[in-house]
Formats: C-alpha cells, structure tokens, sequence
C-alpha cells in the first residue's frame, strides 16, 4: 500500500484530481462567470464576489417571490445593493437564471426561459468570453485579449462608484420608495444647457430642483459652456463634474468605501462604510432641508419640515390616498367658476413653486384677489408682503413649501361654503440657535385634522421620549458607580460618564488653566489610564438640567476630523463638567495674533479645515447644529496644524438649562457676531457663516479685526473690519490688483499663495454682508476653497 501511494502514477493521478475538482469546488465564489455558463436563483451559493471581497453579485430577493440581478457591498450590514440589471421586472423564484451565453451576451431568463434582460446579442458582444465582478464593483464583458466588451458602470440605476462616471448618455434614477428597486420620479443628468441637474418627473408634472432654479446658471456656481459633460466620483471621496460643480465627503481621504446615491427622497447623498459596525453614514448631501426636493408631496400637499419632510393638507383639501403622498391631496369641493361666492383662506409663510399665470410688483392684495377671481384658471395666489407688495397667480398648486424663512404667504380659493379659518403655520426649524423640537401651532379653529393629527402624533412621540428617557436616568443612577469602570460605558468604549472626584484628581484641582470662555473654563487633566484630556467646567447656567446627559451624548455621536471630540462628561450635584480630547496646540488666536506667527499653508488649512467642519454641522449632521460663537478661540489647532472646532453644541445644552424656549440674551463674541442678533432676525446657520468671515479675514491680514481704525483724510473711526472691506472691496470690484499688498499679513514677507489669498478674501466679504441672504453657505465655502487647496505659487 505504501509503495502504492509512493508511485508515479498514482501521485500523477492524485495532482490531476485536485487540478479537476478543486476549480469546480471552487467555482461558486470566483469572481468571473465563463462563457457558457450561469448563475441560478434556486443556489444562493452561486455568486460572483470580487477578489476583494467588497462587492456580491447575484440574486438578490426582496419579499417572498421577487428576485434581481444585482451587485451590492458584502460587508455592509443591509446588503447594500449599488446596481440592479432588472430593476423593474423582477423575476421568480424557481427557473430563473442568468447566463453567459455562446453568443457573447449575457442574458436574464425567467420561469419557463422568458428573456427578461439582455447586454446585446450583436457587434463585438459576440466574442465575449467570461463575465467578470471587478474590485471597483464594475461588471464587465472581456474578450479574449481581456479588453472590456461592454460593463455594468455604463448603465448606472440610483448610484454612483468611485471610478465610475456619469456622462451626457447616463443618469442616475431613484428608487420608487424604500424597500424596492422599482424607478422613482427623480434624477440625475446632464440637461441641454451642459449642467448636471437633480429634475422631478411625476405622474402630474415635471419640475427641476437643484441646483437652485430660482437663480441662474453662474449665480448657481456652475459653467454651461462645455460639450464634455462628464462628472467623476473618485476614491478620495471628491466629486468634480464638467459644469465646474465640485463637492467631498466630509471625511474625505483613501481607505474608506463610499457611494454617491440619489435616495428615494429625491436628495442625493454621499455614504461612507463603517468597516467595524457595517452601517453607513451620511458624510455629504445636496439639499439641508428635503423639502426643497420638488414632488416629495403630491398636488395640493405642503411639505413641513419638522426637521425631516413631512406631507400635509390645506384647508379645504383631504389627503388623496394615505399611504402614497405622490397622489397628494384632493379638494373637498368642485374647482369650478360657477360658485355664487367664494373667500380665500391665507397660510403664512408657505408658497407653491412655478405655474404662475401672472406677476405683478407693487400692487395691493386686493387687486392681486381682483385678478384671480376674474381668471377662472386661478386656485391660489401668492403675496409677499416684505417690500413692494408682490403677487402672483397660480393655476395649479404642486411642490408647497413651508418655512420660517418664506416671507411670502398663499391665498386659496374656494367657496365659502368650505369651513375654514385664516390661519398660521407654525414649525420646523424655530428661529432659534440652535433648532428647537419641531411643532405645529395652528391658529383659529378649523378642520385641518390632517395636520392635528401629525402635531398629535409628534406630541405622542415626544412624551415617549421623554418617558423613555427618565427611565433611562433613572436606571443609571441606580446602576453606575461614579467611576471609570466598565459599567458606566452608555454611548460606547469611549464614551462616558466621569465622577467629580475623578477629574478633580485628573487636573489635580483644576490647578492648568488652558482658557476661559462664555460657557466656562478650561482645564487640562491627565485620567487614569493617561489619556491627556481637556476638562470644561461650565458655568452655573448649566446646572438644574434633567435632560444633561441626553443632550451630551447627542453631541458626543457627532464625529468630524475637524470637530473636537468629547470623551464623557459629569454630571453630579450641582457639578457640570465636558471631556474633550486635549488638542496640542491649543487655540489659534494664539498663533495667529502678535507676537505669534502662523505661516501662510498653516493659515489655509485652518481655513479650508473650519470650512469642513461648520459644513458638517449645517448641511451633514442629523442635529444640524449651529455654532453660535465661532472665533480662533474656538479653533483648536492639531499636531500638524488641523484644526477643530470646540464648544459646538453648547448654545443647545445652555438653551436646555433656561426655563424658556427661546434664547433670552444675545450670544456670541463681540466682533464676530452677525448684525442679526441686533436686528433680532430669526437665528440660522448664517451667524455661524458671518463670524467665519471675520476669522479668515483675520488670517489673510494677521491682527483682530474687532479694533478701530482711522478714516483716512478724518478724525473718524471706525472698525477695522468695516474698513477692511469697504476699502478692500471696492478696490477688488473696481479691478485694481493693488488691494493685495495692503491686506495681506506684511509678516508672511510675500510668500503665500495669491490665488489662495483673493478666494479667501473674496468668500471673507461674502460671508460678513450684512444682508444674510447674500452670504454663501458653507459647503459653497468648502467647494470654493477647495478648488485652489493645491495651489503652489508662493511668492
């Protein structure tokens, strides 16, 4: 027997064995299909997967008999799927298939061999030889000489890979809803003026809604004059399309897998994995507030936002079918003309987007009632009544908005019979900073029941929260010791709860006093297992809060490179206490002033780096936070000069403390506080836009520009920031390039970048007008700023 085993033959026998069948055992998880071959739905096991192992391609089932041909992300925790062949013909259970057939295409057969979805049975597809899943998640043909035949990234349905582009004859379409892959009413394409827009195709009508389509092409910062129409997604995380859009992920570098998606919501959105949970985040997106989507509530209906959209009916209007809001709303009266008398019943602060039959300026609202009631096309009109008194008629009502910042107000018509009452709309974002809860106050009686039920139904939510979290405080209590073990871990391994006596004993009684502030001071500790943290004791106003916890684990999920990160807090007696990782070289205010010197790419990191971080907290962060005190104290400066921001979130925890909703006293820092505060305007992420402004002003010129300064040729002052950009500015609008040798930090001796120098300066006036509505936002910043971050030409 031994000399068998030892023989030629049989080991000659035994090597062909293994070469014969390990393939074919083998076969199941390959990543390329040969010609001839196919995967069947009935075998869960025959899969393509990637030599990475990133991506899956197979069948992918949802509901009990419903199969696709798809490709999604293996190691994402809900199979995220990225590409679908037969998005809307799903095929069955039993029978079906998907071949690479003799002929070179590869082809999706059903129950009983009907074709459901083909590549081509024509041209070159005929000398296909294997179909392979790439590490990108590309699918592709190849011939024999391993050039590609055709490829799935030619064919995008609602998302975008890095290397993968989207061209003049591709679009990316939504999903009908959640929980499907049926085509939904949005997307995204390049139109015919060259520009890549996101454009609502509804039942009803048509409508684009990003970029901005009240402004124009360049007021959008976009370039119409290009044939190429061609936009990238790349591995970094940075979008960049041929009309000069450019956008990246907020956490933005190589190592991490992303998608760019148009959700079923009609936004569109950057995701990065988490390699460790398998769960996305969102780490970019187009559209802050979702209502801006156009047909994400149907005909008649008003989209609220409470921060998340949500649909509701006017008065007069009953919802046309409950569980899909694109049917919207219906009257609950005949639109004819033949009704003996009829009123209109105003909402405030909501419009209609387009079907405008009329517009008139400077006329009163009576004449505006006048011109609809003598149109029999006419359902509504709109008036503002901030300035000249503007009116426009309306001839259908789709994409109703309502918001806080809509001066305007909508009049709808019907007939008096129909019991209504003039009322206002109340909710979503609170002219507050930051947002408080929404709620829908509705003024007079009525029955708009429909929005009754969603502020009851909000109510109700509420109270469980709150139920909800008492119980939680209440078990910690009885549970948690005041030290550092294990147990008091609520939020994760990092995150927790610290005892008094701990980080009195870490910063050896507060003895290193690293800066005071508004909110309290700053003291650096060392903890138990070394760890150099910087501990905020805040203020009396913060004590009595029931809440604390709940409003500090908020901010602890928030996660940024450019934010600082807070470890835990305390909460004991009338103790409130923050731990943030200690940032090593401390504020800029210290680097930047005199004596202090920052050189000119320490100063634009820190510009472009806050740009990031505010970006996240208004557009990307699911609290949208507003800052409410951005200054270089609140910049903190890392090993290699990244900055981040500290204190956010604070105004939020202090307006939790107070015994009112709204804010009782002006916040913010003197020289860096928007006039809006003085105005008493409603408060949003623009006072956090204006103070940006002040801080890179600051670094371009090097000094405060809070201090006075002398009007040439007078014996007037006035303030150095009011000086910078009354002088500066109109040197720049009147194209003198003389303006940069007077504003820019004479300590630098020249060397800096000067395209750097004139973005930041011109986005520096930008941000600080006193008009809000003329300051950028800060993703704009972000995309501005990024366009000349690799700019060289130092002086």
């Amino acid at each position: 027997m031994l000399q068998t085993l030892k023989s030629p033959c049989f080991l000659a026998l035994l090597i062909l064995t293994f070469l014969v069948f390990v393939p074919i055992a083998n076969s199941k998880t390959q990543n390329f299909l040969p010609r001839g071959s196919s995967l069947s739905v009935e075998d869960e096991s025959d899969l393509l997967i990637s030599p990475d192992k990133t991506f899956t391609c197979g069948f992918y089932g949802l509901g009990e008999n419903a199969y696709w041909f798809a490709i999604w992300f293996t190691n994402s925790k809900d199979r995220t799927v990225v590409w679908v062949a037969n998005r809307d013909k799903p095929v069955n259970a039993k029978g079906s298939r998907v071949s690479l057939r003799v002929d070179g295409a590869m082809a999706l057969t059903d129950f009983g061999g009907l074709l459901t979805w083909e590549t081509n049975t024509t041209g070159t597809y005929t000398d296909a030889r294997s179909a392979e899943l790439l590490d990108t998640g590309n699918l592709v043909l190849k011939d024999p000489n391993g050039e590609i035949l055709w490829q799935s990234f030619d064919f995008p349905t609602d998302t975008l890979l890095p290397y993968q582009y989207l061209t003049k004859s591709t679009k990316l379409i939504s999903r009908l809803k959640n929980g499907t892959f049926q085509s939904g009413y949005f997307s995204l394409l390049f139109d015919n003026d060259n520009v890549l827009k996101m454009i609502h195709d509804g039942p009803d009508t048509s409508s684009l809604y990003w970029p901005d389509p009240y402004n124009n092409i360049y007021q959008n910062g976009r370039f119409g004059y290009n044939s190429s129409r061609m936009a990238f997604f790349n591995e970094m995380g940075t979008f960049t399309s041929s009309d000069e859009l450019k956008f990246s992920a907020s956490d933005v570098g190589l190592g991490i897998k992303r998608r760019l998606t148009l959700d079923y919501d009609g936004n569109l959105r950057v995701y990065s994995l988490n390699n460790l949970t398998g769960k996305w985040r969102i780490s970019w997106q187009a559209l802050s507030q979702g209502c801006r989507v156009h047909g994400i509530c149907g005909r008649n209906a008003i989209c609220v936002y409470t921060p998340n959209p949500m649909c509701s009916c006017p008065p007069g209007y009953e919802v046309a079918d409950p569980s899909d809001w694109v049917k919207g709303c219906r009257p609950t009266f005949n639109e004819n003309c033949s009704q003996s008398q009829e009123k209109f019943v105003r909402l405030r602060q909501v419009n209609y987007y387009g079907f405008d039959l009329s517009y008139t300026k400077q006329g009163s609202i009576d004449h505006c009632m006048k011109l609809c009631l003598e149109d029999c096309r006419c359902v509504a009109f709109s008036y503002s009544l901030s300035g000249p008194g503007q009116c426009l008629i309306k001839t259908a009502l789709f994409n109703g908005f309502q918001s806080p910042n809509i001066p305007d107000s909508i009049f709808l018509r019907m007939p008096v019979s129909i019991e209504t009452s003039e009322r206002s709309i109340l909710n979503g974002i609170s002219p507050k900073c930051p947002p408080d809860e929404a709620k829908i106050v509705v003024v007079g009686s009525t029955r708009w029941h429909y929005l009754y039920s969603l502020a009851a139904a909000l109510g109700g939510i509420e109270i469980l929260f709150v139920i909800a979290g008492f119980w939680f405080l209440f078990r910690r209590r009885h549970r948690l010791p005041a030290s550092g073990e294990d147990g008091n871990n609520f939020m994760s391994s990092q995150f927790r709860k610290f005892g008094h006596a701990e980080l009195k004993k870490a910063t050896k009684n507060f003895k290193e006093e690293l800066g005071r502030g508004a909110s309290g001071a700053v003291y650096k500790g060392i903890l138990a297992d070394k760890r150099v943290v910087a501990v905020k004791r805040l203020e009396d106003s913060y004590n009595g809060v029931d809440v604390f916890w709940a409003e500090v684990s908020i901010i602890a999920n928030i996660f940024h490179m450019n934010l600082v990160r807070m470890w835990g807090f305390c909460s004991e007696g009338r103790h409130r206490l923050l731990v943030y990782e200690y940032v090593e070289h401390l504020s800029l205010d210290k680097h930047l002033f005199p004596p202090n010197f920052l050189g000119w790419k320490e100063r634009f990191k820190v510009a472009i780096g806050t740009a990031k971080g505010l970006a996240y907290l208004h557009h990307e962060c699911l609290e949208w936070v507003i800052h409410c005190d951005v200054k270089p104290e609140n910049i903190l400066l890392g090993s290699d000069f990244e900055p981040k921001i500290a204190d956010f979130g604070l105004a939020k925890l202090s307006q939790r403390a107070g015994n009112k909703s709204e804010f009782s006293q002006i916040r913010g820092t003197k020289g860096y506080m928007a006039p809006d505060w003085a105005l008493n305007l409603p408060i949003t992420a623009k006072v956090d836009v204006y103070s940006y402004g002040v801080v890179i002003l600051e670094m371009v010129k090097g000094i405060r520009l809070s201090s006075w300064a002398v009007i040439e040729g007078t014996d007037e002052q006035e303030i150095e920031l009011t000086r910078f950009v009354r002088v500066v500015g109109s040197k720049i609008e009147c194209g003198e390039n003389s303006w940069m040798e007077d504003a820019v930090d004479s300590r630098l001796n020249g060397e800096y970048s000067r395209n750097q120098v004139r973005k930041m300066v011109e986005l520096g006036i930008a941000c600080v007008q006193e008009d809000r509505s003329k300051r950028p936002t800060m993703d704009f910043v972000v995309q501005a700023l990024s366009e000349c971050e690799d700019e060289a030409d130092i002086l």
